[in-house]
């Protein structure tokens, strides 16, 4: 698939998105709500896939056009050189010929070979004259030379930021989600009797638009003298730092005026505080209580995600059975894996449970599937670099901004965890 034909298709789904977004909002029949928040999920599916597929072939352009650049910067070089060579504009040099002195091989212009020869007659004069002379100099320590490659630091953002729910509303201010609560058993009734309400419970979640600034100074020098691109790197960096806040805002973001509802906040309506559970530390029965003690009653949920502290998946680890053995079987995959065949996702902002400074009450870690979180996208990342601000000083300023909130979207979403 050529891009044209992915951008147009990126339109299209993005428009027929927007659309029944828009009908969302007027929309009062809870079944149509389902039918158009199931089909916005999967527009926002096919826009995901289809973006990946652009950079894809971006990227594979890029290549191809760098490749072009060389090959023709190389193509201009030779023929400069050949230029050159036709002209006699080449490098000459001058060699000792007995009875001669110094005289210039291959046409060495006269200014040149006039300077060599009054060097070496001063140099002979100095030696007849029993003076001492520098043939010769260099550092007794060689000079360091500055690698142009940056090299990446660890990982600086959570993977959680690319699990959840990720819903684009390009120019909105705020969302709501409505989510299903419960149903009630139906009764029996005797002839002639009158049944009991058996009405679905409904809820929605408000998701508000918060402002989240990245901002950096850096000198001139920095921009214009180092062999290394650190310009660029940190240019780059705000959007790394812009994914860092995000991914902590899904966990711990208060839902104060310019934040995000995080899932340990007390504004996740969604999720009762009632099914969040206490434990003292991490043992061989830890990961059995979360798994099961997450979801109704009727079912064990799959597709689900603990997220924790580094320090708490290191206690799991530690764990060992009564001949010495692990016992669970983590597999690490960097920023997220596995515990015994159970997701697992790293995510800084979370208290570590095993830690004694982490206070009581504290929440630690959460269990859930990912998609029961929304990510909600107001605007794209905004990048922008400036040389007016501190002009006199010599700064220049780089910034970016993104329109984002988020918020648990599912009732009772995720299984909370908290120290006792």
């Amino acid at each position: 698939m050529n891009k044209d034909k992915l951008l147009a298709l990126i339109k299209s789904k993005e428009e027929a998105r927007n659309a029944l977004v828009t009908k969302s909002n007027g929309c009062k029949e809870v079944e149509e709500l389902r039918s158009i928040n199931a089909q916005v999920q999967a527009l926002n599916s096919d826009i995901t896939e289809f973006r990946s597929m652009l950079s894809d072939i971006e990227a594979a352009e890029k290549n191809t056009d760098d490749t072009k650049a060389e090959e023709e910067d190389r193509t201009a070089a030779a023929k400069t050189e050949t230029e050159k060579r036709s002209k006699g504009e080449v490098e000459k040099r001058i060699q000792w010929t007995p009875g001669m002195g110094f005289v210039p091989l291959g046409g060495a212009d006269d200014e040149r070979s006039a300077k060599n020869h009054e060097i070496m007659e001063q140099r002979g004069k100095d030696l007849r004259e029993g003076r001492s002379i520098t043939v010769a100099s260099s550092g007794i320590v060689l000079p360091n030379q500055a690698s142009t490659n940056i090299n990446a630091p660890f990982q600086q953002v959570s993977s959680l930021i690319d699990g959840v729910n990720v819903l684009p509303l390009q120019g909105g201010e705020s969302y709501a989600q409505p989510y299903e609560k419960a149903v009630a058993d139906a009764t029996t009734v005797a002839e002639d009797g009158t049944p009991d309400d058996t009405d679905t419970t409904f809820d929605k979640a408000n998701i508000a638009k918060a402002k989240l600034v990245a901002y950096s100074e850096i000198t001139e020098e920095v921009m214009k003298l180092p062999s290394a691109n650190y310009a660029d790197v940190v240019l780059q960096n705000i959007t790394v730092s812009l994914r860092k806040k995000i991914a902590k805002e899904i966990m711990v973001g208060t839902g104060a005026t310019n934040h995000m509802v995080g899932i340990f906040s007390s504004l996740a309506e969604a999720i009762v505080p009632s099914t969040d559970i206490s434990l003292a530390a991490i043992d061989n029965t830890t990961l059995n209580k979360i798994v099961f003690g997450y979801g109704g009653d009727e079912a064990v949920e799959g597709q689900s995600v603990l997220i924790l502290n580094k320090k708490d998946l290191a206690a799991f680890a530690a764990l060992r059975t009564t001949d010495g053995k692990p016992f669970h079987t983590i597999v690490t995959r960097g920023g997220y894996g596995t515990i015994d065949g159970y997701p697992f996702i790293i995510n800084s902002a979370c208290s570590a449970l095993t830690d004694s400074a982490t206070a009581s009450a504290a929440y630690c870690m959460a269990y859930g599937n990912l998609k029961n979180y929304q990510l909600t996208i107001f605007s794209d990342i905004d990048v922008k670099r400036s040389t007016d601000y501190k002009f006199k000083e010599g700064m220049i300023a780089n910034r970016g901004v993104v329109f984002a909130g988020g918020n648990v979207v599912s009732y009772n979403g995720f299984l909370r965890v908290k120290k006792s």
